[in-house]
């Protein structure tokens, strides 16, 4: 699994705290990194589950070195309420993996062209047929809602002029051409928004992120652990509204309840939010903008 860099594994691995004897779910299993330090840490098992094909053949190599404490399953996490029931713990490192980001083929990234594609499962609506296909007011609220671009709609009119657009060069010089000689002065590369709402888009990663969090709750037993580590704002905000609403009293069951309807009893306590250190983001660069968050849950 060379290559692959898991991102805050020692923070990670103190808020899952792996025990002898207890169950863990990977639901982001990419290169294996987090499964692999959490069955060396402990005597446990774990279910590793990732939607990319290419991950879970690799992943084969892991299966056989731990012996039957590891299973895989391709899927989404999302779904990890229907692969698994009652276990210890969660782990979620959201967004692309080294793999999927350093494979041209793949088309997650501008520093090397190739196909644009984006897709996760390699399966579906490609970011080639967003960008070719929708019309100017949606390809701009993708661009705008996604990326947080404040020049989607300049962006979006460039795309449409450029078209057809089939590879990640291209499009990367078009969203720099749009964005003006101002946009190269910043710290990152003026496509870098872009690509990301895209990406989010074709892989509705923040739909999979509500319903995933959803179902590991669904799935924890007591005293087990949720342990998100996420790479953007639109993510981290829901993980925190997620956790923390669920950290403190409800004043009723729902706004819809009758006034005086009993309260919602909180569903996890909070662990303390961690980023990475000087030294990991420093050997480690795409760790800079990770932060973790995690609880543990409470009894029903």
């Amino acid at each position: 699994m060379s290559g692959h860099l898991p991102v805050m594994l020692t923070e990670v691995l103190e808020a899952l705290a792996p025990r002898d004897g207890a169950h863990y779910v990977d639901g982001t299993f990419g290169g294996g990194g987090y499964a692999s330090a959490i069955l060396e840490a402990a005597d446990c098992k774990v279910l590793g589950i990732d939607r990319d094909p290419d991950a879970i053949a690799r992943g084969q190599a892991l299966v056989e070195r731990f012996d039957g404490r590891l299973t895989l399953v391709q899927g989404e996490y999302s779904r990890m309420d229907e692969f698994t029931q009652a276990t210890d713990g969660v782990v979620l490192d959201l967004g692309v993996s080294s793999f999927q980001f350093d494979e041209p083929a793949r088309g997650f990234s501008f520093r090397a062209d190739g196909p644009l594609d984006m897709r996760m499962s390699l399966s579906g609506e490609s970011a080639a047929d967003v960008v070719n296909r929708a019309d100017e007011r949606t390809l701009s609220q993708i661009i705008a809602r996604y990326g947080e671009e404040k020049n989607a709609r300049r962006i979006a009119r460039a795309i449409i002029a450029a078209r057809p657009v089939t590879g990640t060069a291209q499009l990367a010089e078009i969203v720099s051409e749009a964005q003006g000689p101002a946009a190269l002065r910043h710290a990152i590369h003026p496509a870098t928004r872009t690509f990301q709402a895209l990406r989010i888009h074709v892989n509705d990663e923040l739909g999979e992120l509500e319903r995933g969090l959803d179902a590991a709750l669904n799935i924890l037993k007591p005293q087990g652990r949720l342990v998100v580590v996420s790479f953007h704002s639109l993510e981290d905000r829901m993980v925190k509204r997620f956790l923390t609403e669920r950290a403190t009293t409800a004043p009723r069951a729902s706004r819809h309840a009758p006034v005086g309807a009993p309260a919602r009893k909180p569903s996890f306590q909070l662990l303390p939010r961690r980023t990475p250190s000087a030294e990991e983001i420093e050997s480690n660069p795409r760790a800079r903008s990770a932060k973790l968050r995690a609880g543990i849950k409470l009894a029903a």
